[in-house]
Parts: structure tokens; sequence; C-alpha cells
């Protein structure tokens, strides 16, 4: 079954201009801003400007162009955040959400990078 993207979910509506963000850096392909309601002292969401439900979507059907700037966005936003531990960083975490299970709030594929504290364990045994 074929991914059915929402152009009406609000990462679309902010790629589109109706919705105003906090940008940290925007390029052809990706855009990346600070989140409204941060996890972290550092909470940034790069999401592509295509139409991509989630990572698995996204890897599937975007372009090399596309795949290869998002990750280096990611990349240089982590660096320019001091995150990196090849940088001297702390380190950070980077989530993807796909899907009901995965708990996907909104049905644009993004990635939240998280850092500045010790995040703790991801996930707890039920």
């Amino acid at each position: 079954m074929p991914f059915a993207y929402d152009d009406q979910n609000i990462f679309a509506k902010i790629l589109r201009g109706e919705i105003p963000n906090d940008t940290v850096l925007e390029t052809d392909h990706t855009l990346a801003f600070n989140d409204i309601t941060p996890q972290a002292p550092v909470h940034v969401l790069v999401i592509p400007k295509g139409s991509y439900v989630c990572h698995d979507h996204f890897a599937a059907e975007a372009s090399d162009a596309e795949l290869v700037d998002f990750a280096r966005v990611t990349a240089r936003i982590v660096a320019e955040k001091g995150l990196s531990p090849g940088g001297n960083g702390k380190g950070y975490r980077t989530i993807s959400n796909a899907g009901s299970h995965g708990v996907q709030e909104v049905p644009h594929y993004h990635l939240h990078i998280l850092g500045g504290r010790a995040m703790g364990r991801m996930l707890q045994k039920d």
C-alpha cells in the first residue's frame, strides 16, 4: 500500500509559510527549526521539504540530493550546537517516530535532535 501524505499537517503548513517557525537552518531540500515544546535544552526538528510520511518512505523514495542534504543538515546542526562527541560535545539523541505504534503525531517525516543534558534510557520494559 502506498503512503498517503496529508498536505494539511502542521509541517506542510510550516513549509508553505502558513505557520511561523524558529528556523535553525534551511536549505533547498531541508528545514530545521526549534521545537515549540522542547524536551531538552537543545531540541531541533529536521524535516525534508518533500512530501514524505516517515523515515522508510523518505529512505525509499527521496532523491539522492534530498537524502544527502538531510544527513548533512543534521550533522551541521549537531556540530553547531556543540553536541557531537567527535567535537568535544557530550552527545545527543535522534528520534523519529513512525505510525501508530511508533506514536507518530505529525504525518510528515521528521527527526528530533535532542541534547544538552543526559537523556536517560530510551525505553523501559512494560
